[in-house]
C-alpha cells in the first residue's frame, strides 16, 4: 500500500512539473501568447522562431530540465521522504508521467507541446548513452536538412532503437518504454510530416538571405 502511494505521489508531481508551459510563460514575458503565432506550438522551435534564440534556447534548456527532474530527482524525493530507496521503476513512471503533463498539461486546457526537449532530458536520466546519440543525431541531421522536425523525428527514430544496444543495462523494462515513447513523439510530428511531403513545412534560416528566401516562398504559397 506504501509503495502504491508513493508511486501515485511521484506521478502527480511529475506531472504537474511537465504541466509548467515554459513557452508559454516565455511569450506572456514578451506580451505574447505563443498559442495564437507561428505554429502555435508552445515548444523551443516556436518560440525560436517567434521571440528570438534567447527565449528559444531558454526554453528548450527548461523543458529539457523538466525531464531531467522528473526522472532523476522526483523519485529520490518521494521516497527519500518515506525513509525508503526509489525502485528503478519509480523512474519509468515519473518519465511517463512528465511527458503527459508536457503534452496535456493541467495548466493550458491540457493543449501542450511534442515532448522533444523533455523527452531528452528524461532520456539523460534513465538511459544516457542513448540521449547523447539521439542528440547528436539530432545536430547533424538538423544542419544538413535546416529542418527541426526531420531532425527530430530522425533523433527519435535512433532513441528508439539505441538503447538495446548502448543502455542495456537499464533494464528491459526502460529500453522498451524509451522506445514507446520516442515513437509517440514521431506520431506527434505527423502534421510535420505532411507538410514535408507537400513542401510547405519551414525550414530553419541561419543567414538572412536564408530567411529572405524562406519568406518569399511563404509569400507565393499565400498568393
Amino acid at each position: 500500500m506504501q509503495q502504491t502511494l508513493l508511486f501515485l505521489a511521484a506521478a502527480a508531481c511529475s506531472y504537474l512539473v511537465g504541466s509548467i508551459p515554459f513557452g508559454y510563460l516565455a511569450g506572456c514575458i514578451r506580451g505574447i501568447d505563443i498559442r495564437t503565432v507561428g505554429s502555435g506550438n508552445i515548444g523551443a522551435t516556436n518560440v525560436f522562431r517567434t521571440l528570438g534564440p534567447r527565449f528559444g534556447i531558454l526554453t528548450f534548456a527548461l523543458d529539457a530540465a523538466k525531464g531531467v527532474a522528473a526522472a532523476g530527482i522526483v523519485p529520490w524525493a518521494v521516497w527519500s521522504f518515506a525513509g525508503l530507496e526509489a525502485p528503478p521503476a519509480a523512474a519509468l513512471v515519473c518519465t511517463v508521467a512528465v511527458l503527459a503533463g508536457h503534452g496535456f498539461p493541467l495548466f493550458l486546457g491540457f493543449k501542450g507541446g511534442k515532448g522533444v526537449a523533455t523527452g531528452l532530458g528524461c532520456a539523460l536520466s534513465v538511459v544516457p548513452h542513448t540521449a547523447l546519440v539521439a542528440l547528436a543525431v539530432w545536430i547533424l541531421v538538423f544542419l544538413a536538412t535546416r529542418y527541426v522536425s526531420v531532425g527530430s523525428i530522425a533523433a527519435a527514430l535512433a532513441a528508439a532503437a539505441l538503447p538495446w544496444f548502448v543502455d542495456r543495462k537499464a533494464g528491459a523494462a526502460a529500453c522498451a518504454l524509451v522506445g514507446v515513447l520516442a515513437l509517440l513523439i514521431v506520431w506527434k510530428h505527423r502534421s510535420n510530416v505532411r507538410r514535408l511531403l507537400a513542401g510547405t513545412e519551414n525550414r530553419f534560416a541561419f543567414t538572412a538571405r536564408q530567411r529572405e528566401a524562406r519568406d518569399r516562398k511563404a509569400a507565393e504559397r499565400s498568393a
